[in-house]
């Protein structure tokens, strides 16, 4: 007689590290989601029973010496393969067993009459899976 238990596991693969931020027309905006831009992306490979989620603030933010203002930081995701997900910023369960592509996505807002000023922007969004 033979018995087993398979638990829920999920496997991170980075496959594309690098999105690309482009602005809005106002400058109020910098998202990968906007024309443009491209999104990082993950493989996730799991048995279900996994909760899939982002860090809800990136770390590492940079910003050049001249962008004085605050900026809003809005990570989000969305998924296909095994199972599709459309653009969200919430955690989700991944209940089928398989394979995905999760898009991750960021986007910086400027409130008010505040603008994006000329230089490099980069940030870290952090992927979970438990």
């Amino acid at each position: 007689m033979f018995n087993g238990t398979v638990g829920a596991t999920c496997a991170l693969n980075i496959t594309s590290p690098t999105g690309v931020l482009v602005p809005s027309g106002t400058l109020q905006s910098l998202s990968s989601r906007l024309s443009g831009g491209a999104a990082g992306v993950v493989t996730v490979t799991t048995t279900g029973g996994v909760t899939l989620s982002l860090e809800p603030t990136p770390s590492a933010v940079t910003v050049p010496a001249g962008d004085t203002t605050s900026t809003v930081w809005t990570p989000s995701y969305s998924v296909t393969g095994a199972q599709t997900i459309a653009n969200t910023t919430t955690a989700t369960s991944l209940t089928a067993a398989g394979t995905n592509v999760v898009s991750v996505d960021l986007t910086g807002t400027k409130t008010g009459s505040n603008t994006f000023v000329s230089g490099a922007y980069s940030a870290t969004v952090t992927v979970k899976c438990e």
